[in-house]
């Protein structure tokens, strides 16, 4: 019987599950948690950077077009790195609700904003988060918010799609956790090799999707 149709024989094991909280706990945090999202005297050191950036660009810092860039650069980046300083389980909070259902949840389409860590150069498209649920559901709002938790930081799409597993298995400790991102890089269409249309996907398979074929092959036939 499918993970769709009727209850899964393939349950995730204890093991997988340690191991998925031990990768969320090893997760990158490069600034401290509860960390104001404005803190000013950090602001104030971006914007010297930025200030600082223009002039080795060549640029006049205190040319009208330029004079609030620095100001608006910082608080860009602060916004666009705020999952550094939020976790999973703050987000979730109180959206884990008992349920006895135990049929396929997906989440497809949620939209990934996020910066290669590599160049800092967006990269940007779709994810899809599906769970075999283990007596416990979770807001599906609350689906999209684990994705931005990981997305709003310093990423690569590898690493992305695993946190998200990871999260999803340490707050619900589902039967199965399948992740697929689809993502589009700035850095390989306006640098390099400049391919327009290259896609990356990515994908994490836990519990039930990695060992039982059927579930696997109903979440790719559903999401992609």
């Amino acid at each position: 019987m499918n993970g769709r149709n009727g209850r899964h024989p393939t349950r995730a094991r204890p093991r997988e599950a340690a191991k998925a909280a031990d990768r969320v706990a090893a997760a990158p945090e490069q600034a401290p948690i509860g960390a104001p999202p404005h803190d000013v005297a950090q602001r104030d050191e971006l914007e010297r950077l930025v200030r600082r950036m223009l002039e080795l660009l060549g640029e006049d810092p205190e040319r009208p077009g330029l004079r609030n860039t620095p100001r608006r650069v910082a608080e860009s980046l602060r916004w666009l790195t705020r999952g550094y300083r939020l976790r999973p389980q703050e987000v979730i909070g109180g959206g884990v609700f008992n349920e006895a259902h135990e049929s396929m949840v997906l989440v497809r389409d949620i939209e990934v904003y996020s910066l290669c860590e590599h160049h800092m150069l967006p990269f940007y498209g779709r994810a899809h988060v599906a769970y075999i649920p283990n007596g416990r559901i979770v807001g599906l709002s609350k689906v999209a918010r684990i994705v931005d938790v990981y997305a709003r930081r310093l990423q690569v799409q590898e690493r992305l799609t695993d946190q998200i597993a990871d999260a999803m298995e340490e707050a619900l400790r589902p039967h199965g956790v399948a992740v697929v991102v689809e993502a589009n890089h700035l850095c390989m269409m306006m640098r390099g090799v400049e391919k327009q249309n290259s896609k990356t996907i990515t994908s994490a398979m836990r519990g039930a999707f990695a060992t039982n074929v059927a579930t696997r092959e109903e979440f790719l036939r559903l999401a992609l």
